[in-house]
């Protein structure tokens, strides 16, 4: 009799084989790929977009040429975050901007950032369809505004699903990072506590013991005078960010001492 791991190997060598039980095991398997990646975390605010993710590479030799490792800029009214094999992800992005610039070249108007995100999943969705080639092993955040919705974030994963969310978490540990969002996320939260949530959300699920602006970078969407800016935050900004994060978990700490 073949065992059920064996039974099981005779379906996950293929993209295009489903098993008995009707799934699609290199898919699954691309996701947990993603599951070991550097977590990556977005939160919508009332009056901007915040995206945050983790630094895995911190060696002091390399050099910072590179403003941002996991955060790209894709036009002027959309950026993404990615968690994940960074080479497919780099293949993603250039795919991301030229579609861009395709639609404004045509149109005289920023693509909606739902259509973007749209046609990258399509393209997803096709290497798990089509033989000889392996799903990206990539989930992306992005984070975007246009005249429709305004203020967006959308996640999509390597099967091409995708989806709007208020607040979400791809890459490690990211279960224990939603259910921390789920408890203190507010629908009418400003940009900078969005900010600090995700500082207290990333404070909690990384592994580190102690968060410094070495392991995490963070970008900020907002509009002014009728314009988008996406802004990178500086090692110093996030230095300060994490210093009032301390501060207000320092506070906590002693106003529930001074209750017992």
């Amino acid at each position: 009799q073949p065992s059920c791991v064996s039974m099981a190997r005779r379906y996950d060598t293929r993209t295009t084989i489903f098993s008995p039980e009707g799934r699609l095991y290199q898919v699954e398997y691309a996701m947990e790929a993603i599951g070991n990646a550097g977590t990556c975390l977005g939160v919508l605010s009332t009056d901007g977009v915040v995206l945050a993710a983790e630094k895995r590479n911190t060696n002091k030799l390399l050099d910072e040429v590179v403003l941002s490792e996991k955060i790209y800029r894709l036009d002027e009214n959309t950026a993404c975050s990615v968690a994940g094999i960074t080479s497919d992800a780099n293949v993603l992005t250039s795919y991301l901007r030229e579609t861009a610039q395709r639609y404004l070249l045509t149109y005289q108007e920023p693509m909606p950032v739902e259509q973007l995100v749209c046609r990258l999943c399509d393209l997803k969705q096709m290497y798990t369809q089509i033989g000889g080639k392996r799903p990206f092993g990539v989930s992306v955040l992005y984070m975007g505004w246009d005249r429709h919705y305004g203020y967006q974030l959308y996640q999509s994963d390597p099967s091409g699903n995708y989806g709007g969310w208020k607040a979400t978490c791809i890459g490690n540990n990211y279960t224990a990072a939603i259910s921390m969002l789920k408890q203190d996320y507010k629908d009418d939260c400003k940009l900078d506590d969005a900010l600090m949530l995700a500082v207290k959300v990333l404070n909690k699920t990384l592994d580190s013991t102690r968060l410094s602006a070495d392991k995490v970078e963070f970008a900020v969407l907002t509009r002014e005078n009728g314009k988008t800016v996406i802004r990178v935050l500086t090692h110093s900004e996030v230095d300060s960010l994490l210093k009032r994060h301390e501060a207000a978990e320092e506070a906590l700490k002693k106003e529930k001492e001074q209750k017992k």
